[in-house]
């Protein structure tokens, strides 16, 4: 990088905030990706701290008149490679914009700035103990920036839907460095195009958001988990969609393979207790009381019996409950060894048994396994494809990986639920997307950013 690039960056944020030694950038350079498909980093990057959106705006003019790339990095905790520099690049880290500026009771919003984490926003609701917010991706250091450009979802989708529906406005700043507002606490407004909404899932190819406009919730005072246990994965299947149709809508309904659930309650030195059966689900329920709750939970398993489940497992206190979720979010600690490559296709929930059921016979063809783990009431598939036993990749693994595609896309599916496409799976967007879509998705990048210096190669070639 210039010296004169450097001093202008030092002028913005100031010596302490700009790190140029490799051995202090490293950190910065990758996500979660699996390290065998995970893209490789440019590590003559450079990792910028703004402590304001005005630092931002004067960092983006000067990337944009250098025309550098910039690569936005929130909590780094995405599965697509999305925060990694592929070419020499400013790395904006959102770490020090991490104040909460407002909890707004009247109007039900919080007001963050981009790197406020999830586990900061909960943890300032708690102190309140009436007040939530329900979105959860599954990992709580991911920051509240990232998780708007990447739309996340999560476990709890099936009730509360993906980040987007819960944002009112943001703050953001363009590649030439204009501020803009977009949004507010207002629960209409339609004046003109919704810009908001363009950036929200955009994984930081179009601008920088800043700040953002959060909606709150009354907390709910009940909870329960229950272990659905089934013989037959059709019956699981059929019961999840009989819940949803009863109008009982759970917090989250989650499937694993079965040793999926009893592997890792083993590496965690617990016990899984259904022992019969070979599918079960694991439905999670909160509401506003005790006898909502125990409505919902007579009716659901009154449902489950209908369908063939073996004796339902209760769990309302919170240090069983704690214990059952932990199983299923620490599952990755128990395979990601073994894995080369993983999804995270969605479906239609009612061709979730024809989806699934294809992906264990397509495995089968090439003598391999594949672990499946589902948000099954939203109809998101995680599954993966394994390492061959001397660790290295597959040499089936494109074509296998083309031919579960294809599975999808004839239920009407997407490769993508929540976790994006990042530079990891931008040619296998073009199997989905229509040329004339791609042209559209183009287009708008070239207005937001004419000079291509946000996030190069995410979501498109």
């Amino acid at each position: 990088m210039k010296e004169n690039i450097l001093k202008a960056l030092k002028d913005i944020v100031g010596e302490d905030y700009l790190l140029t030694k490799k051995e202090l950038t490293a950190s910065y350079l990758y996500d979660e990706v699996e390290e065998a498909y995970r893209p490789k980093a440019n590590i003559d990057s450079i990792v910028i701290k703004p402590a304001n959106s005005k630092e931002v705006a004067a960092v983006m003019k000067l990337a944009n008149e250098w025309k550098i790339p910039v690569v936005v990095r929130g909590g780094a905790t995405g599965l697509c490679g999305g925060c990694t520099p592929v070419e020499e690049s400013f790395i904006l880290t959102m770490e020090r914009m991490n104040a909460i500026l407002e909890i707004d009771r009247n109007n039900m919003v919080a007001v963050l700035e981009a790197g406020v984490t999830l586990m900061d926003l909960l943890e300032e609701l708690d102190q309140s103990n009436d007040l939530s917010f329900p979105v959860h991706p599954g990992d709580e250091g991911a920051q509240m920036g990232g998780m708007a450009v990447t739309n996340a979802g999560g476990a709890r989708a099936v009730r509360h839907g993906v980040m987007r529906k819960h944002i009112m406005g943001v703050e953001a700043v363009l590649p030439n460095g204009e501020i803009l507002e977009l949004g507010g606490k207002l629960v209409k407004n339609n004046a003109g195009y919704n810009l908001m909404q363009l950036l929200l899932g955009s994984e930081g190819t179009l601008a920088v958001i800043t700040k953002i406009i959060l909606k709150i919730y009354p907390k709910d005072r009940s909870s329960a988990t229950i272990v659905a246990p089934f013989e037959r994965f059709e019956d699981a299947c059929q019961a999840v969609m009989d819940i949803l149709q009863s109008g009982n809508i759970p917090l989250a309904v989650e499937y694993m393979d079965k040793h999926l659930f009893v592997g890792t309650a083993e590496m965690l030195g617990l016990e899984w207790q259904a022992k019969r059966g070979n599918a079960d689900l694991l439905i999670i329920l909160s509401e506003k009381n005790e006898e909502r709750l125990y409505d919902a939970c007579r009716e659901i398993n009154a449902i489950c019996e209908k369908n063939n489940c073996y004796e339902t497992l209760y769990a309302g206190k919170a240090k069983e409950q704690e214990e059952l979720l932990l199983i299923r979010s620490q599952h990755y600690e128990y395979i990601k060894e073994t894995i080369c490559d993983s999804f995270d296709m969605a479906v239609p929930v009612s061709e979730i048994p024809a989806f699934i059921s294809d992906l264990k016979r397509l495995v089968k063809e090439y003598d391999t396994s594949t672990n499946v783990i589902a948000h099954i009431a939203d109809g998101n598939v995680h599954n993966d494809i394994l390492y061959l036993k001397d660790g290295s990749i597959p040499p089936y693994a494109e074509e296998l990986k083309q031919k579960m595609y294809d599975a999808c896309f004839s239920y009407g599916g997407t490769i993508t639920g929540e976790h994006g496409i990042g530079k990891i799976r931008t040619e296998d967007l073009t199997l989905q997307k229509s040329p004339v879509e791609l042209e559209l998705m183009k287009g708008i990048k070239k207005v937001f950013d004419p000079n291509h210096i946000m996030n190069p190669k995410t979501v498109l070639m």
